[in-house]
């Protein structure tokens, strides 16, 4: 572990590719409806109609820079920002796919959790280090559809590196 005495700034960026598409047709047995105009956005933690840089179900990659801070615990490093869910003591990152009507409302109806307990500890110690965590993945599942449900390796690839200056925060 990294020792960290006070809380680091950090940038996760997620990187996505392979996203399903703007529309999801009903499956046959009507198990879900069908649905139109499909976005997904970095969820805000507490809060979930704020949403970070929606993008189209059917751009080629969608990226989120995320800023954060680390600090050392008793388990490990530990990441916190405004982005970063915690529930009973996990820390996640929420991916919410949603459609979009006329109006611009986003109606979230599916979410992928991307794990950060899950990041192997050596890559988490370097990216807090050195200032930038980087995960990688595909967002359409085995059926087509959105990725959603817990999002862990080899799903998600974590790798760490130095923050790139040219690229914008989020």
């Amino acid at each position: 572990m990294v020792p960290l005495v006070s809380p680091v700034p950090l940038r996760i960026r997620i990187d996505a590719v392979d996203l399903p598409g703007r529309t999801r047709p009903a499956p046959a047995d009507g198990s879900t409806p069908a649905y139109g105009n499909i976005h997904v956005a970095v969820q805000r933690r507490d809060r979930p109609a704020e949403l970070l840089d929606p993008q189209p179900g059917d751009a080629a990659s969608a990226t989120w820079t995320l800023e954060c801070t680390a600090s050392a615990s008793e388990t490990g490093t530990n990441v916190k920002g405004p982005y970063v869910q915690d529930r009973l003591g996990r820390r996640f990152i929420y991916l919410s796919w949603g459609t979009v009507d006329e109006a611009g409302v986003f109606s979230m109806f599916r979410r992928a959790k991307l794990m950060l307990d899950a990041v192997p500890a050596g890559v988490l110690d370097a990216a807090a280090r050195d200032g930038l965590l980087v995960g990688r993945l595909g967002l359409t599942d085995a059926c087509g559809g959105p990725l959603c449900a817990r999002v862990e390796p080899p799903r998600i690839t974590w790798t760490a590196g130095q923050p790139d200056k040219a690229r914008p925060a989020g």
